[in-house]
């Protein structure tokens, strides 16, 4: 396969999947998403599921399902019906069913602290410690943020080996003798509840300067918003503490609720890049009053 050929369709499955992000909460109708993109919709179904392993409907049912199991232990004032609403569900009863099969329990289970030993679990994986959860003595800003633009490499997994996603990227900015720049990364998914393995780690560089000849990356925009912004330094897995007390005790103490948007990572120091793997970053949760 050309170069070209490679890069035109990991860009059509990549713009499906941020589709899919973007329009979770709406009835997501792929005939119009193929008119969108100028793509057939049986040559959409066939790249998709070559770039991602999964076709694109059961991609939609797996992002609904995180989005509202996140949500139900966020959003304490929020009801089950108003969850599955959110996240894209026209029958609470249909909600019901994927909920249970997904997470072998009821959602109003799971609201009222069946999520704990599930995530416990995840979080063993990545740490290797207890399931006792760290408590942080981090106080947030509160901020209001713009839209950012960004270039991207999507990583399967939340592991050791994003260390490979973020060496293309170097090597990319190096490439394109790019001097002013950030580094991000976006949590679509929340790995607190969501298997490591299947987590997508959107590894990003945003520029301070558009004037760039290579545009072989891929695009895409994050949502402006209030966010919530946690200040940290640590080793790999501390971020992971850090999501898990996030969303676990500081969210649901804090009067807020989050949103479907996703949250993310601007790395002062990326640990997956530094000779010590030591970070310095901050941490933006979305975030509504109640």
């Amino acid at each position: 396969m050309k170069k070209s050929t490679h890069e035109k369709r990991a860009k059509i499955a990549n713009d499906v999947m941020n589709y899919i992000y973007k329009y979770i909460d709406t009835d997501i109708n792929i005939d119009e998403l193929s008119i969108e993109l100028k793509v057939s919709k049986f040559h959409l179904h066939r790249i998709f599921k070559e770039e991602f392993g999964k076709n694109i409907y059961e991609s939609i049912k797996s992002i609904r399902l995180q989005k509202a199991s996140n949500l139900l232990i966020t959003n304490k004032y929020s009801t089950i019906t108003d969850i599955s609403s959110m996240c894209g569900y026209s029958s609470q009863t249909s909600f019901l069913r994927a909920f249970k099969q997904r997470f072998e329990m009821t959602p109003k289970i799971w609201k009222n602290g069946g999520y704990k030993d599930y995530s416990s679990k995840i979080v063993e994986k990545i740490t290797n410690q207890n399931k006792s959860i760290t408590i942080f003595d981090i106080e947030p800003v509160i901020v209001k943020m713009p839209e950012i633009k960004g270039y991207y490499i999507r990583h399967q997994g939340y592991d050791v080996s994003i260390k490979k996603t973020w060496r293309k990227l170097q090597t990319w900015i190096y490439t394109n003798d790019i001097k002013e720049y950030k580094q991000m990364a976006l949590h679509h998914d929340n790995p607190i509840i969501t298997p490591l393995e299947e987590c997508q780690y959107i590894a990003i560089v945003t520029l301070e300067n558009e004037d760039l000849k290579d545009v072989s990356l891929p695009s895409l925009i994050i949502p402006k918003g209030v966010y919530a912004k946690f200040s940290l330094s640590g080793r790999y897995g501390d971020v992971i503490k850090l999501i898990q007390w996030v969303y676990h005790y500081w969210l649901i103490d804090s009067g807020y609720e989050t949103t479907p948007n996703p949250s993310y990572t601007i790395y002062q120091k990326n640990h997956f890049l530094s000779s010590d793997e030591e970070f310095v970053l901050d941490y933006y949760l979305p975030i509504k009053y109640v």
